[in-house]
């Protein structure tokens, strides 16, 4: 629960409707009652309640600067029985001042005393406790907007951890290609680098987006396929089909080429035969999905496990979602291994965020 300023107006208005009220009430019931005239019930229960308003101001402002622990609740007592004490004897002489000379006035007053004493002391010490209350809400609220806050900040570090381990092992590919291919081919080479640093350039460009749009990824994927063409020449085939309805839809960036990559690696592997990398980007009930297929040695897959990044986006998936299915894995009987992508789409992208 968070204290709003309108909410501290809204409880000063109402304290002061509430003391308004009781200063009518005591006023009329003194008039009508117990048959005083009108300026000796107006001056009793503005007296009277007014001391009693300035205490709970006093008690107030002392507990705004000072909170007594659970141990030390007796000096708040204490404090509050002294509050009572003062008020009710300055009222006591003050009225007295005022009415001297009304004989059955003051044999009532003096009468009524203790129950005065008891009002003023019930009364502030309600004050104190909504006090200490209030101001262990906020505390309270504080404390934890600044975990939720703290929790935040973990959270993008630790995703932008993700992003950016995943970064390092396709570039010492890239480089290792670059450096053969200035041996044997050295055009290829001149084009291959021109690429890598047009991906390498829109990868810095990336770094503070969190969600992208899916014509702006697919546009970052294809620079990526270019580089692994250049690679592995005519032994790699790319299949690309995107549902004209997804391209405005989001996703987290630079989360799909880790994918990518992890197909190209396992279907490539240890063999030297053309392969068609097959990526399908859909909507399904509101969410966003891409299935990314490759053909793969089952020998070879079972000893060398789910592939690079896998775990790191199933992670980062995790801490935007709260979800861990949303990266699913399967194997088809004619060796085709499939990796589905699930993004869930909103309205609002900061509910997703």
């Amino acid at each position: 629960m968070t204290i709003t300023p309108l909410s501290v107006r809204q409880i000063k208005l109402a304290c002061s409707v509430f003391l308004g009220g009781w200063i009518a009430a005591w006023s009329a019931m003194l008039y009508f009652t117990l048959d005083f005239n009108w300026q000796i019930a107006l001056a009793d229960s503005i007296v009277s309640n007014g001391l009693l308003a300035i205490g709970c101001i006093v008690l107030s402002n002392m507990l705004g600067y000072y909170q007594p622990k659970k141990e030390r609740l007796l000096f708040l007592l204490l404090l509050t029985a002294v509050l009572t004490l003062v008020a009710v004897l300055l009222s006591k002489y003050g009225l007295h001042y005022l009415f001297g000379k009304q004989k059955d006035y003051l044999r009532f007053l003096d009468f009524s005393l203790p129950f005065r004493a008891l009002v003023a002391f019930l009364c502030l010490t309600w004050c104190a406790v909504s006090i200490i209350l209030w101001y262990r809400i906020e505390e309270q609220s504080e404390t934890q907007e600044r975990l939720l806050a703290a929790q935040n900040l973990a959270k993008e570090a630790e995703l932008n951890k993700l992003r950016h381990q995943l970064q390092p092992h396709f570039l010492f590919n890239s480089l290792n290609s670059v450096y053969a291919l200035t041996i044997v081919n050295p055009t290829e080479a001149g084009t291959m680098i021109t690429k890598l640093a047009a991906f390498l350039r829109g990868t810095l460009k990336r770094d503070d987006e969190v969600w992208v749009n899916v014509a702006d990824e697919m546009e970052y994927i294809q620079l990526y396929l270019d580089i692994e063409k250049v690679r592995f020449s005519h032994r790699l085939n790319i299949d690309v089909e995107i549902a004209e309805e997804t391209l405005g839809l989001c996703l987290p960036g630079t989360l799909l080429q880790p994918i990518v990559e992890n197909a190209i690696k396992f279907g490539l592997y240890n063999t030297s035969n053309a392969i068609t990398i097959t990526i399908k980007v859909k909507l399904e009930n509101k969410a966003l999905v891409i299935c990314v297929a490759n053909p793969f040695d089952p020998e070879m897959r079972a000893s060398k496990g789910t592939g690079f990044g896998l775990s790191a986006i199933r992670r980062r998936l995790y801490l935007l979602f709260a979800d861990s299915n949303l990266l699913q894995t399967e194997t088809k009987d004619n060796n085709l291994y499939i990796t589905t992508l699930k993004i869930p789409q909103k309205d609002d992208k900061n509910d997703i965020n």
